[in-house]
């Protein structure tokens, strides 16, 4: 039987996995377990509280929560745990992820939740950032860690040509 996942992304919806697999992809190439669900903050009301208030005795340490549009569920996740939520403002047709975006970063003081870039970017680094949170308590993890940044600054070019 494998590990136990360490992070929990969810995402409101099917159509969010177009970015939101962004994050699973970084955790992956860090090593990093992880399960992908799809829970969403008004269409699955009970399924997000029966997650969120049992991530932590399932072992999760962080929720990487993508949302779009009204973008509740990282906010409502957060207020249901005290893991870290990291929210990934998922594009929207209608306002390219402005309303997306603003509603996780505006959250009432007492309920953080991190905050990423709208779509692809924000993904990238919710992965890399909830790596870094479990890398404090993870040697071999932070290691793995400075090594993808370590590449990562390898791969810039000096030259425009």
């Amino acid at each position: 039987m494998g590990q136990a996942p360490s992070v929990g992304i969810i995402m409101g919806s099917t159509s969010d996995w177009e970015t939101m697999r962004h994050a699973a992809e970084t955790l992956a190439e860090l090593g990093v377990t992880h399960e992908t669900k799809v829970v969403s903050a008004h269409r699955t009301p009970q399924r997000l509280y029966d997650y969120a208030t049992g991530a932590d005795g399932r072992g999760l340490k962080v929720i990487i929560a993508g949302a779009g549009g009204a973008a509740h569920l990282p906010g409502m996740a957060a207020s249901m745990t005290h893991l870290p939520v990291l929210g990934v403002p998922v594009e929207s047709k209608a306002l390219k992820g402005m309303d997306s975006l603003l509603s996780i970063v505006q959250m009432p003081g007492g309920i953080p939740v991190g905050t990423l870039a709208i779509g692809k970017p924000g993904a990238i680094n919710a992965g890399l950032l909830a790596a870094a949170i479990l890398a404090t308590s993870d040697p071999a993890l932070a290691e793995r860690l400075k090594a993808w940044r370590a590449r990562q600054t390898d791969n810039v070019a000096s030259d425009p040509e």
